[in-house]
């Protein structure tokens, strides 16, 4: 049996002097604040056991790994009827391309990059007001995090809106397409409070652990989605969760995961346990470099990749 406590407290030791590591994401102001000398590490077991490292209990901004709550969010209103929106491959673009969409007509490749997580957001969005929409999301990551504390940082949020020009120019080209429903300002501001969803990485290991125990939380009780679910996000995560660094992630590390330009990276160990790892400085695909780099030592020695030990 793997003590991972153990194995926790060894990959943080070795990873100690290269903690700073990378460049933080400064296009978002609030961001390129943050102390890039912050590591964080978490692990929730199928069985509710809490395993920490490092800042595991620091707030921060989870971005695009919100988008894996957001996924959920509208499979369950629309369920398979969601993929005429938006498709279900790698990009293997940058994760805020414009040419891309334009030769896709207006449906964008995967929800994980900006355009497909801007058009789930407008699938939520429907029957509901902005500020009702953000509160649904908030409401659902707290019951699955089965913690009230998670906030979304206001700050940030207005920092998004106030840079997110690629962003308008996405939404826009896609309602040119009559691929969103709603007024681009109005799902642009649900989609700028998604991304500034803040948490620790307990609440987010906690919060992703349905998806490591097929579709239910063990810890509360609560069914989330079907295994069936569950098992297509987690393939959705490895083939698309990373951008177009999706293909090196699953090689170096072997598991289910989505990053965000906050620094974190959520995964996943089918049937064994939910990982969520932050450390704000970002490599040259826009992933955490000491996130994934903690990840690939964490699959190695546990030989929780998908792929066998």
């Amino acid at each position: 049996m793997t003590d991972l406590q153990a194995v926790l407290d060894s990959i943080h030791k070795e990873l100690a002097p290269r903690i700073g590591e990378g460049k933080v994401a400064d296009y978002i102001p609030e961001l390129a604040k943050i102390d890039a000398n912050q590591f964080g590490l978490s692990v929730v077991t199928v069985d509710g056991k809490v395993y920490n490292v490092g800042h595991a209990e620091v707030p921060f901004s989870i971005q695009s790994i919100s988008k894996v709550f957001m996924l959920t969010l509208a499979l369950g209103k629309v369920g398979e009827g969601l993929w005429k929106r938006v498709g279900r491959e790698p990009s293997g673009s940058a994760f805020n391309s414009i040419v891309q969409l334009e030769q896709e007509q207006g449906i964008p490749r995967n929800p994980f990059i900006n355009a497909g997580a801007i058009a789930v957001t407008d699938v939520v969005m429907a029957g509901h007001a902005p500020r009702e929409a953000i509160g649904e999301l908030l409401r659902f990551v707290r019951y699955l995090a089965d913690d009230e504390s998670v906030t979304i940082d206001d700050r940030v949020a207005k920092s998004e809106t106030q840079t997110g020009y690629r962003n308008f120019a996405l939404a826009n080209f896609m309602r040119s397409y009559r691929n969103l429903d709603h007024p681009v300002e109005h799902v642009l501001g649900v989609y700028f409070h998604q991304c500034a969803v803040s948490m620790t990485c307990e609440q987010l290991a906690k919060a992703g652990l349905f998806l490591a125990a097929r579709g239910s939380n063990p810890t509360t009780g609560h069914s989330v989605v079907s295994p069936k679910r569950a098992r297509r996000i987690n393939a959705l995560m490895l083939t698309c969760g990373h951008y177009d660094g999706s293909g090196d992630f699953a090689y170096h590390v072997g598991l289910p995961g989505k990053s965000g330009v906050g620094g974190g990276i959520f995964a996943v160990a089918p049937g064994i346990a939910s990982i969520a790892v932050w450390s704000p400085g970002l490599n040259k695909v826009g992933n955490s470099q000491l996130g994934a780099v903690a990840l690939e030592m964490l699959a190695a020695r546990t030989g929780w990749s998908v792929f066998g030990d």
